[in-house]
């Protein structure tokens, strides 16, 4: 007689067994790759060969840098070759670099200089503005530059005539208090029209130094816009300032001091500025 078997039926209250979860596709990761930060992104792309083609592509890659350094991003223009992941590790290195070395705070201040600035037309003295040190501290403003403005302290003296053409020379001196150093930022002349309302600029390069790229000094000269008595042209304002020769933008204070300083407070300083 055989033994029937009988199957054991599952009580109805009994726990059921967990159907087993499996992990969505490494794809999925895609889909939402654009809005992962670069710090994860480029830890994904470390994950495998595969992650790394998906996680380093240039439609990832191309608006993060863009958003970040997009000075860098336009050098895609001279190298198409470069991706974009590559110039943002290039940036962000540039940037930590750039944050740990720090040029230390300049043995200048403000307040020990004073500025002197002799224009002359044709070789006669049309202005002298002197802006003690006190008084150009009180002119930074908030974008920290430097870049100074000097008025003329008595426009009555030094008018002169109308020139349709002439040569104007423009000096100018940064003085230590006590006369202990002087160095001539600028030294140069122009052919300009001395009317009323007219502006000159002037420029000059200035002596490189090996510890920073060229540095430009740029003087700009303001005539009244009306006639003195007799129909007499005189200066009004004058404005000073230091630029960076690459970028064309005035030096910050703390740069430009950085600057003077090797002249002013070197034991043998040289009181000549370049030539134009």
């Amino acid at each position: 007689m055989k033994a029937r078997t009988r199957r054991k039926e599952s009580h109805p209250m009994a726990p059921q067994t967990a159907a087993r979860v499996h992990p969505p596709p490494w794809e999925v990761l895609v889909l939402v790759a654009h809005r992962l930060d670069p710090k994860t992104l480029a830890t994904a792309s470390c994950v495998c060969k595969t992650w790394a083609a998906s996680m380093s592509s240039d439609c990832l890659w191309e608006p993060i840098c863009s958003a970040h350094y997009p000075s860098l991003s336009g050098l895609r223009s001279a190298d198409p070759s470069v991706p974009f992941h590559r110039l943002f590790s290039i940036g962000r290195a540039a940037s930590k670099l750039r944050k740990r070395v720090r040029p230390p705070p300049p043995l200048l201040s403000l307040d020990s200089l004073d500025f002197i600035i002799d224009i002359r037309a044709q070789g006669l003295p049309i202005a002298t503005l002197v802006k003690p040190g006190d008084e150009l501290r009180l002119e930074v403003g908030p974008n920290n530059l430097f870049q100074f403005d000097l008025r003329n302290p008595k426009p009555e003296s030094h008018s002169v005539e109308e020139m349709p053409s002439c040569v104007v020379k423009v000096t100018w001196n940064a003085v230590t208090k006590g006369w202990g150093g002087v160095f001539t930022v600028m030294d140069c002349d122009a052919k300009v029209s001395f009317i009323p309302g007219s502006e000159w600029w002037f420029w000059e390069d200035l002596p490189l130094l090996p510890t920073r790229s060229g540095v430009v000094a740029d003087v700009k000269v303001v005539a009244s816009s009306r006639r003195e008595s007799g129909g007499k042209v005189r200066v009004e304002k004058v404005s000073v300032g230091m630029l960076s020769a690459l970028s064309w933008r005035y030096l910050s204070v703390d740069d430009g001091l950085r600057y003077l300083q090797h002249f002013l407070l070197d034991p043998n300083p040289t009181t000549a500025g370049g030539g134009a």
